[in-house]
């Protein structure tokens, strides 16, 4: 994260309120989302995906935070409470939790416009002047004080952070803009199979990331409109962003790398595939996305565990772990660990090899196993001998998730182990 431009920062963060919408529950990734939201899912190595827009909101200083809970949220709140309950609302700070309490309907949050909604007096308390609507499930650091500036500047009515990705990446994936010259949305759609392109490159397009800034008055307007509408889908991309853009002030807000030398990090990880490959991605000397810059840190809650260890430094029993992460309390006992990401407590027996895969916290692998291309959920139990990742028939055979892209997934049940938790 390089320094941003001059912004308004104390008065802008201060007066802004900010929503993190994260009862999704990631049903394209399947079993690994079992038990758990998808903004709880782990994600390099030692963190949680949510930790990720709670740290873009810290790092930008502002510190007034909701998140709104639904889907299996057992692990995630645990995991807010646990990391994120230290602020003191004296301060004029705090991270609160919102899950769904019927506050203004008898059901459960009907769409992302119906969440915020459900919740309005509670931000109506706040007295906010402009209102930060996050996605809880995206990978990447940005300061929205940028963005806020940007906002702020234009006197706009809603302003929609963006992003540019290849066509066939954002179709049927995401919400595709539109925009003029001045950068204000003329068009808007949610999902199109085909999307349409940029003027100056047919290959890329410019993609919602799911993330907007309101006017307080002018928000609680649109959610008052919307609320009467039985045909809605309550829903900011289906309904609420097409319905305004016409005759009010909508602005896009490109997201890009400070520095304008290279494309700004930012992944959905919403695939298995897209999910190995994003973890992954951070076992190279020079990932894209940086973990260890000090200016721009990325908060989770820690166990208290002790450093990783590795044993034995036999020929044949050596444990050793290359072009890999590898998080406090592991135990790489005798086996051999290339290209990984291991999560918290994993342990790794003698004369066993792990290849590009990613263990979550608590796995087990037993001896004499082979292991490539696999995602093992957490608390996996790994029995001696065993094979994944080479024969993809026998994978599936055995009651395992085989991918298109050839990622193995690999969860309690699958093997017939004790299940829950998250």
């Amino acid at each position: 994260m390089t320094d941003s431009n001059a912004r308004y920062v104390s008065r802008l963060t201060r007066d802004t309120y900010a929503l993190i919408l994260a009862g999704g529950r990631g049903s394209r990734l399947y079993e690994l989302t079992e038990w758990r939201a998808k903004p709880a899912l782990f994600f390099g190595g030692k963190f949680r995906i949510i930790d990720f827009p709670l740290s873009n909101c810290i790092n930008s200083g502002i510190r007034r935070v909701g998140v709104v809970t639904q889907y299996k949220a057992h692990s995630l709140i645990k995991h807010l409470v646990r990391g994120w309950g230290h602020f003191k609302k004296e301060l004029g700070e705090g991270i609160e939790i919102l899950p769904a309490s019927q506050r203004f309907s008898d059901n459960w949050y009907q769409g992302t416009a119906d969440a915020v909604y459900q919740n309005i007096d509670i931000i109506r308390g706040e007295k906010p002047t402009n209102i930060l609507i996050l996605s809880g499930d995206h990978v990447y650091r940005q300061d929205y004080g940028d963005m806020l500036a940007a906002h702020a500047e234009r006197h706009a009515d809603m302003t929609v952070s963006c992003f540019v990705v290849p066509i066939e990446e954002a179709a049927g994936a995401f919400g595709v803009i539109q925009v003029d010259e001045s950068y204000r949305i003329i068009g808007f759609e949610e999902k199109p199979a085909n999307p349409k392109p940029l003027p100056n490159d047919p290959t890329k397009c410019l993609a919602s990331m799911g993330n907007y800034i309101f006017r307080t008055n002018f928000l609680f307007d649109q959610l008052k409109t919307d609320s009467g509408n039985l045909q809605s889908d309550h829903d900011f991309g289906k309904n609420i962003i097409p319905s305004i853009i016409k005759d009010n002030k909508v602005f896009a807000y490109r997201f890009a790398d400070p520095e304008k030398t290279k494309q700004a990090y930012w992944k959905d990880v919403g695939t298995l595939d897209s999910y190995w490959l994003a973890n992954i991605e951070l076992t190279t000397p020079t990932p894209a996305l940086n973990l260890y810059d000090p200016r721009w840190p990325i908060w989770t809650f820690q166990e208290q565990l002790p450093p990783a260890k590795f044993v034995f430094n036999d020929d044949d029993r050596r444990g050793s772990a290359v072009d890999s992460l590898v998080s406090g309390g592991c135990i790489i006992s005798g086996s051999k660990i290339v290209q990984t990401v291991m999560y918290s407590n994993v342990r790794t027996h003698s004369y066993s090899t792990i290849e590009e895969s990613v263990l979550l916290p608590e796995v087990e692998v037993g001896r004499h196993c082979r292991i490539r291309k696999c995602i093992i959920d957490r608390g996996c139990q790994i029995p001696a001998g065993t094979v994944i990742g080479f024969d993809h028939e026998a994978d599936r055979q055995r009651g395992l998730r085989v991918t298109d892209g050839g990622v193995t997934l690999v969860t309690r049940s699958m093997l017939g182990q004790s299940v829950g938790g998250g």
